[in-house]
C-alpha cells in the first residue's frame, strides 16, 4: 500500500501560513501569494506610473525582491502592507531614474488602455450598456486627469486610501510620515478633486 503526502490547498491558506511555508522553501505557497496580489499591485503601479507595461516590470520586480527578502517580513504588518511598500519603493526609483532620462510622461495612451480593462473587470454588467459604458469611462478618465494635477505625494495617499484601501495607519507606515500629515495631505487631495469634478459628479447619474 502506497502513502501519498495530502494535498495542500493553497487557496484556503491565511497569508500568514503561506509566508512560513515560502520561508521554509514552498515554492507553491508564494505563488499562491503572488495570484492573490498580482493584479492589485500592477493596478497600483499602473496609477504611479501611468503605464501598464513599465507598471507589470516593477510588479514583477517587487515580487521577486520581498522572495528574497521573506525573512526580514517580520508580520507586524499585512503581508500586502509589506509587498507594497517594496512595490512603492521600486516604482519611487524607477520614477527617478526616468526623471533623469527625461522620459517619463504623465500621459501614456497605455495607461488609458488598462483603465479601460480594469473598468470593464469591475464594473461588469454596467458594461452591456455601450452608453452607460461610454460614461463611466469618460468620467474615470477624467478621474485621472484631475489626479495628474495632484502633486506626487498628494496623488500617493489618494491611491493608497481612497483606490487601494488602506487604513490610515497603514499608509503612514508605508510613507514614513505621521497620521496627522496622512490626513492633512488627504483632505486637501480631496477638496481638490472635489472642485475639478463637481460638475462631472453632479451630470453623472
Amino acid at each position: 500500500m502506497n502513502s501519498k503526502t495530502p494535498l495542500i490547498n493553497y487557496t484556503e491558506k491565511p497569508d500568514p501560513e503561506l509566508v512560513d511555508m515560502a520561508r521554509e522553501g514552498d515554492t507553491q505557497a508564494y505563488d499562491e501569494l503572488v495570484r492573490r496580489y498580482s493584479r492589485r499591485l500592477h493596478t497600483m503601479l499602473c496609477q504611479m506610473l501611468r503605464n501598464e507595461a513599465d507598471a507589470y516590470d516593477i510588479a514583477q520586480e517587487a515580487f521577486i525582491k520581498a522572495y528574497r527578502c521573506l525573512r526580514y517580513f517580520s508580520g507586524r504588518s499585512a503581508f500586502y502592507t509589506w509587498l507594497y511598500s517594496i512595490a512603492a519603493n521600486e516604482g519611487r526609483s524607477f520614477l527617478r531614474k526616468k526623471k533623469k532620462e527625461n522620459n517619463y510622461s504623465i500621459n501614456n495612451d497605455e495607461h488609458g488602455d488598462a483603465l479601460e480593462k480594469d473598468s470593464r473587470l469591475a464594473d461588469g454588467d454596467l458594461y452591456s450598456d455601450p452608453e452607460r459604458r461610454a460614461q463611466i469611462l469618460d468620467l474615470k478618465k477624467k478621474l485621472i486627469q484631475a489626479l495628474d494635477t495632484l502633486s506626487f505625494k498628494h496623488r500617493e495617499v489618494v491611491n493608497l486610501y481612497d483606490i487601494q484601501g488602506l487604513s490610515y495607519n497603514e499608509i503612514a507606515s508605508i510613507l514614513n510620515i505621521s497620521e496627522g500629515t496622512l490626513r492633512s495631505r488627504l483632505h486637501y487631495a480631496h477638496k481638490h478633486l472635489q472642485g475639478l469634478l463637481a460638475d462631472e459628479m453632479e451630470n453623472f447619474s
